[in-house]
């Protein structure tokens, strides 16, 4: 039988009542004015990333901010996190992890993250890292996947596309280089070095009250998806309001091709929030992107392009 992560992440949660399992973090109580968000990612050489399109800076900066980006769609800010790290002998007896740790503390000094603990392990191939992050959010403040309704506005925090670009750039054999011209390396940069939201969700939370919001790490259609299914809901999206990177529309001509990367391509990192929009200054939601509406049709997402209407499948990264 074949099953994708997300059936597995379901199955487990059913099986075991895990009640805390199916946002981009767990809240858990810590006081009475505050809840603690955790989360925690795992990436894997050559799943995740390669060592030959990166560098170990740029590395423990992107380690780190993955599991930000969480945090921050939560309405959580970060405050600590915990590192692990599995290494072969060939980057254990190199400069690598020096490197690597100087990244993830240059990230980590942006945000006020401290490190708390971790573990160093060896592993015959490959390297694994582990990264886990906390954060605080007011009690009962978290903002979960399962709040969107019928009529409420969905919206982008900024341009999609621009990490799947990079990652196509990469594929074809590009690498950060200041030889590049500045539209290719910002693409490079956008799949190698993104940028968290890891305060602009908690912004988002004490400003809009948003009913649903998530990170885009595994894509707009894949995402948007989760949030329609813990929700109970369907949407309704315009392509013309899909806010595609401009760098992308520089390089990759074709519409369709553009398309495809702003609508499946993940690790863009954005935030993707749904909100009631008649309790909200629509002059102060004006800063962000309304690409669509939720709708009654529920776990459907039907994309207008032009004149055609079409059902869009989830159609983003999966690891299985």
């Amino acid at each position: 039988m074949m099953r994708s992560e997300f059936d597995f992440i379901q199955h487990i949660k059913k099986k075991y009542g895990l009640n805390h399992i199916g946002d981009d973090g767990a809240v858990l109580p810590k006081d009475a004015e505050t809840d603690i968000v955790i989360t925690s990612d795992m990436l894997v050489q050559d799943i995740d990333f390669r060592i030959d399109w990166t560098t170990p800076k740029t590395l423990g900066q992107k380690a780190l901010a993955v599991s930000l980006s969480d945090v921050g769609a939560m309405g959580a800010i970060p405050k600590w996190a915990m590192l692990s790290i599995a290494v072969p002998d060939e980057i254990w007896k190199s400069t690598f992890l020096d490197e690597f740790y100087d990244g993830w503390h240059l990230e980590a000094g942006k945000f006020s993250v401290e490190l708390v603990g971790g573990d160093v392990s060896k592993t015959p191939t490959g390297l694994v890292i582990d990264s886990t992050v906390w954060g605080e959010v007011p009690k009962g403040e978290a903002v979960f996947r399962s709040g969107a309704k019928p009529g409420h506005g969905i919206y982008v925090t900024g341009e999609l596309g621009g990490a799947a670009a990079g990652l196509r750039l990469l594929e074809e054999g590009f690498r950060f280089s200041e030889s590049n011209g500045a539209r290719y390396n910002s693409l490079l940069l956008r799949q190698l070095q993104p940028f968290p939201h890891a305060r602009t969700g908690a912004q988002i939370r004490s400003e809009f009250s948003p009913s649903a919001m998530i990170d885009l790490s595994d894509g707009l259609s894949s995402d948007l998806a989760h949030i329609c299914r813990a929700s109970g809901v369907g949407a309704v999206i315009d392509a013309t309001k899909i806010p595609i990177h401009r760098k992308l529309k520089r390089i990759f001509r074709q519409h369709d091709e553009q398309l495809e990367m702003a609508l499946n391509g993940g690790e863009d990192f954005e935030l993707l929030f749904t909100v009631d929009e008649e309790k909200t200054s629509g002059k102060k939601l004006s800063q962000f992107f309304r690409i669509g509406e939720v709708a009654t049709n529920v776990g459907t997402i039907e994309l207008i392009d032009g004149g055609n209407t079409r059902v869009l499948e989830p159609e983003g990264y999966r690891h299985f």
